[in-house]
């Protein structure tokens, strides 16, 4: 079972604030601890926050961190209203999805695919 996901930031604070922001997570910090973890009330995967090195490259596509929305006009129309712009809606099979990037450049999703009817 996947429980963690770490993303590399180059600032855990402004990228915290996004999560928690437009995606309900809560921040969980442990003092001395160099990773910063978001939760979720309703549960699922726990993102840390790690500092990222210089070396590091952000934004790289090849993971993208997908939210489950049941209605995602509504969804992306009201995080319109919070500053986070996401791309055109795309229709597939069953469901709807849109793209947008994080603080860092990381690739998210918010995807009504969980709520498709069989």
């Amino acid at each position: 079972m996947l429980t963690r996901i770490v993303l590399y930031t180059r600032d855990v604070d402004a990228t915290a604030r996004f999560y928690e922001q437009h995606f309900s997570f809560i921040q969980m910090d442990d003092p001395g601890d160099r990773i910063t973890e978001l939760r979720h009330p309703e549960g699922g995967a726990i993102l840390m926050l790690h500092k990222a090195g210089k070396a590091q490259r952000m934004g790289q596509v090849l993971v993208k961190l997908v939210f489950d929305v049941e209605d995602v006009a509504a969804y992306i129309a009201a995080r319109a209203s919070d500053g986070l712009a996401f791309g055109p809606i795309h229709h597939a099979d069953g469901y709807t999805y849109a793209n947008a990037k994080d603080p860092d450049g990381n690739s998210i999703s918010v995807s009504s695919r969980a709520f498709r009817r069989s």
